[in-house]
């Protein structure tokens, strides 16, 4: 039987741990969008489904966040850090460490926010992150 969230000590966990549990949350989050956009051809989805969840993405919803002085808690922040700061054994694919990085402390914070069951404040910020990338996407057509 599976260990409830309830017994793990969510503030020990480490960056990675975070990430991990954040990136699948944010993933599910990022298909539902997709879906609701009519998409049905699976390569179509996933074409879609990279700009969101891809690093890039994610850094530059981080960095318009950190920029805004008053978007984040201060948890938040530290949650977010906790993932950015994480020695990685893996190395980003198509981005740069940089915004590897940011994106780590991203899905750290998204794991975080999963985990303590903040589910409104998790809401809240997943939407935003694809109001950006939206509005990214736009600029950049």
């Amino acid at each position: 039987m599976a260990q409830s969230t309830e017994q793990l000590n969510i503030e020990m966990l480490n960056g990675a741990t975070l990430a991990y549990v954040g990136d699948a949350v944010y993933e599910l989050a990022v298909r539902r969008h997709v879906l609701a956009k009519g998409k049905t051809q699976v390569n179509k989805l996933h074409r879609e489904a990279v700009a969101y969840v891809g690093a890039i993405g994610q850094a530059k919803v981080m960095l318009t966040w950190i920029n805004d002085d008053d978007f984040l808690t201060q948890e938040e922040i530290k949650f977010y850090k906790r993932g950015r700061n994480h020695k990685a054994n893996t190395k980003a694919k198509n981005a740069s460490i940089g915004d590897y990085r940011q994106a780590t402390g991203f899905e750290s914070l998204m794991g975080w926010l999963s985990l303590t069951n903040q589910n409104e404040r998790l809401d809240q910020l997943i939407s935003e992150a694809i109001r950006i990338i939206d509005e990214g996407d736009q600029h950049n057509a």
